[in-house]
C-alpha cells in the first residue's frame, strides 16, 4: 500500500509538478534547471549533506559519486553541505524547494530538524529520501543506507579479534560513541554491544567508560577520551570508537601517553587516515562501506522518482521508524570489516588510491600489506 502511494506520488510529480517547477539561480554544486524542447522543466534533485568535519567521506566520496550519477542520467541537481549548522540546513532546504527540486535527499543533522525539512518538502509534493541516516518521525519515502546494526557488530567482533590477537583474555573497554542525535550511532552501538555481550556478561570484558560524542566532533572526542583515560588511570585495554575520526582522536591521546599500538582501536568509513592508522598498527580495524554503491542506489531512486518512473524494484526492503512505528521502503547494503591484511581491498575497489594512502611514511607497510 505504501509503495503504491509512492508510485502514485511520483506519477503526479511527473505529469504536473515538473511542469510547474521553476529553476534556481543558485546551484553551486550542480547545473541550472533547464527547459527541454517541449518547454517542460527538467527533473531536478536536491541533496543536503551534513558536514565535512565528522568524516571526509561526505565531500571526497558521496558528493562526487552522486554528481557523477546525476550527470550520467542527464538530471539537474543541486548538492550542498550544511557544515553542521541546523539553521543553514533549513535555509538550504528552503532554497532547494523554492528552486523547483522535485526530489529532496538529505543526511540529517538530527531527527528533529531533519523531520521539519522533510515535512516541508512533502507538503509541496516533493519526493523525499533519507540518505545514510534515517530521520525518526520524518516519514521519508525512501531510506538508503548500510545495515548499520551490522556495522556495529563488525566493530564489536573486530575489537574482540584484536584483543584475542594481542593475547588479552580480559579487558577494560572504553566506548566512544557517535552523536546522540544520530540514529545511526544508536544502531552502531546496539550492534557492538550485542557482539560483545557474551564477553561482558561473563566478566571477561568490563566497559569502564561509555560516552557519546556530540555532533561526531573529533576535537570533543579527544577531550572526552583523555578524561576517560585519566579517570581510569590509563587502565584501558581496548577502544570501541564509532568511526575513524573518533578513533584517531583516541589514538592521539594514546600516543601522548606512549601506548599507541598496544591498545586496539576500532573505526568506520575507511578514511585515508584510518587506513594509515591500521597500517601503522595504531588502529586495529575499520568498517568499509562502499559509498559508491550507496550513492548509486540513492541516485537511482532519486532519478526514477524525479522522472516519474517505477521505483518498486529499486527499494525492495523496508525498515521500521521506531518513533512513528511506520515502515520505510529501503535499500540496505552490506558493510565490510577491514584489517591490516585487507586494506588493499579498499584501494582495489576504487574508494581511495595507493598514492593517497601509501605516502612515504607508509610505503614499507603498504608493501607488507600487499598494496601494489
Amino acid at each position: 500500500m505504501r509503495r503504491s502511494m509512492i508510485l502514485a506520488t511520483a506519477a503526479v510529480m511527473a505529469s504536473g509538478l515538473l511542469l510547474a517547477g521553476c529553476g534556481s539561480d543558485d546551484t553551486p554544486s550542480g547545473s541550472d534547471t533547464a527547459s527541454g524542447d517541449g518547454g517542460e522543466v527538467t527533473p531536478k534533485v536536491g541533496v543536503i549533506l551534513p558536514d565535512t568535519k565528522s568524516s571526509a567521506r561526505w565531500e571526497t566520496a558521496d558528493a562526487k559519486y552522486l554528481k557523477e550519477a546525476f550527470e550520467a542520467a542527464g538530471v539537474d541537481y543541486d548538492i550542498q553541505n550544511a557544515q553542521g549548522d541546523k539553521t543553514q540546513f533549513q535555509t538550504i532546504a528552503d532554497q532547494m524547494i523554492t528552486s523547483g527540486v522535485n526530489v529532496l535527499m538529505i543526511v540529517n543533522l538530527d531527527s528533529g530538524s531533519g523531520k521539519a525539512v522533510l515535512q516541508k518538502a512533502q507538503a509541496q509534493g516533493i519526493a523525499t529520501i533519507d540518505y545514510d541516516r534515517l530521520t525518526l518521525g520524518g516519514g521519508a519515502d525512501f531510506y538508503v543506507s548500510f545495515d548499520n546494526t551490522k556495522v556495529g557488530q563488525l566493530q564489536g567482533e573486530g575489537l574482540q579479534k584484536c584483543l584475542d590477537d594481542a593475547g588479552k583474555t580480559t579487558a577494560n573497554i572504553a566506548m566512544l560513541n557517535g552523536s546522540p542525535t544520530d540514529n545511526n550511532a544508536t544502531l552502531f552501538k546496539a550492534g557492538a554491544v550485542a557482539a560483545l555481550q557474551q564477553k561482558t556478561t561473563s566478566g571477561e570484558y568490563t566497559v569502564v567508560a561509555d560516552q557519546a560524542v556530540p555532533d561526531w566532533d573529533n576535537q570533543q572526542a579527544g577531550t572526552i577520551f583523555e578524561q576517560m583515560y585519566t579517570e581510569n588511570a590509563g587502565k584501558i585495554d581496548g577502544v570501541l570508537a564509532a568511526n575513524d575520526g573518533l578513533g584517531n582522536a583516541a589514538i592521539a591521546i594514546l600516543k601522548k601517553n606512549g601506548v599507541n599500538g598496544t591498545v586496539p582501536v576500532t573505526g568506520q568509513d575507511a578514511t585515508d587516515q584510518g587506513l594509515q592508522n591500521i597500517l601503522a598498527g595504531d588502529q586495529c580495524m575499520t568498517v568499509y562501506k562502499a559509498v559508491k554503491k550507496e550513492a548509486d542506489a540513492a541516485a537511482a531512486l532519486a532519478i526514477a522518482a524525479a522522472k516519474g518512473e517505477d521505483t518498486a524494484d529499486l527499494a525492495t526492503g523496508e525498515v521500521e521508524d521506531t518513533e512513528s512505528g511506520g515502515m520505510v521502503a529501503a535499500v540496505l547494503l552490506d558493510p565490510q570489516a577491514i584489517y591490516f591484511d585487507n586494506v588493499k581491498d579498499v584501494i582495489a575497489d576504487g574508494y581511495t588510491t595507493k598514492d593517497a594512502v601509501c605516502t612515504a611514511d607508509y610505503a614499507d607497510k603498504c608493501a607488507e600489506a600487499g598494496i601494489s
